[in-house]
């Protein structure tokens, strides 16, 4: 079974961590080990970055 690429850029889910301040744990250790509220919260603010651009995109 193929794997799907992602939506999201490494570069952007690089970005989101630092905005929440996971960004040394995503770094050293890997979004594995990212806590599952804080994988909610980076889920939030993608959703909230994505749906600002296509805000200004109209």
């Amino acid at each position: 079974m193929a794997r799907r690429k992602g939506i999201m850029s490494e570069q952007l889910k690089y970005e989101l961590a630092e905005e929440l301040g996971v960004g040394e744990v995503v770094r050293t250790e890997g979004f594995g080990n990212v806590s599952s509220r804080n994988c909610g919260n980076l889920v939030r603010l993608a959703i909230e970055k994505a749906g600002e651009s296509t805000l200004k995109g109209q």
